[in-house]
């Protein structure tokens, strides 16, 4: 028995819930990262992890995609 096709209106639904969460993943990358990074408030190693970890994280999101 072979599964129905999906709906033009599910594709299009999951290629905006993608979207989406690509956006939420450029916003953490940039509020995490660039932005202390561009500031210069990566000055020590515990500010530094944090905004590895955001990046990360941004990463992850990304991916999952």
């Amino acid at each position: 028995m072979v599964a129905p096709s999906p709906t033009p209106v599910h594709n299009e639904r999951i290629k905006l819930l993608a979207g989406a969460i690509n956006n939420l993943a450029l916003a953490v990358i940039v509020a995490g990262f660039v932005a202390p990074a561009v500031t210069g408030h990566l000055g020590g190693l515990p500010q530094l992890l944090v905004s590895l970890a955001w990046l990360g994280m941004g990463v992850v999101l990304h991916l999952v995609a």
